[in-house]
């Protein structure tokens, strides 16, 4: 039997989202689960459509400052991989609960399309007066998911690393 979690983005204080996930794996210190696209309808981006059979396979840490979301349709086509700038996960009483803080990262299946999100919004957060040291971690997750990103291994070196504290 699959064990259920719930998954919760928080935004500015408030939940954005929440739906369930089947457990996947959890090392300590990253935990994998498998959703389907939980929100109603579609949402086209311009550069992806996220849809209704959409499954997405996503990575929270406890000790990073992003999560990977690795996007496949229903019928296991990998349309890309969406990134998350967070603060670490918090699992508790089986919700992972996830504070978004705006920057994302968007890279597309085959890997020649990198493009950095929310940049604008994150300037607007006022996270950078409010808690200098949160922002300087969200920009330097930015910055190490967009290099990450722009290597051959791309962020597929990321999710086959071993959780390592600190890394």
């Amino acid at each position: 039997m699959t064990e259920q979690l719930t998954v919760a983005l928080v935004k500015a204080g408030r939940t954005k989202i929440r739906y369930p996930a089947d457990l996947i794996a959890d090392t300590g210190s990253r935990i994998s689960v498998r959703a389907p696209w939980a929100a109603e309808g579609v949402r086209d981006f311009g550069f992806v459509r996220f849809e209704p059979g959409d499954v997405f396979t996503e990575h929270f840490w406890r000790d990073r400052w992003y999560a990977i979301k690795e996007v496949r349709t229903g019928r296991g086509v990998l349309k890309g991989w969406y990134c998350d700038v967070t603060r670490p996960a918090v699992v508790e009483g089986g919700v992972i609960v996830v504070e978004d803080l705006d920057l994302d990262l968007w890279v597309s299946a085959d890997g020649t399309s990198v493009l950095r999100l929310d940049e604008d919004e994150f300037a607007e957060s006022g996270l950078a007066e409010s808690d200098p040291q949160a922002a300087a971690e969200a920009v330097r997750a930015l910055d190490t998911l967009d290099a990450q990103a722009r290597t051959t291994p791309g962020l597929a070196a990321l999710l086959a690393q071993l959780s390592v504290p600190g890394r």
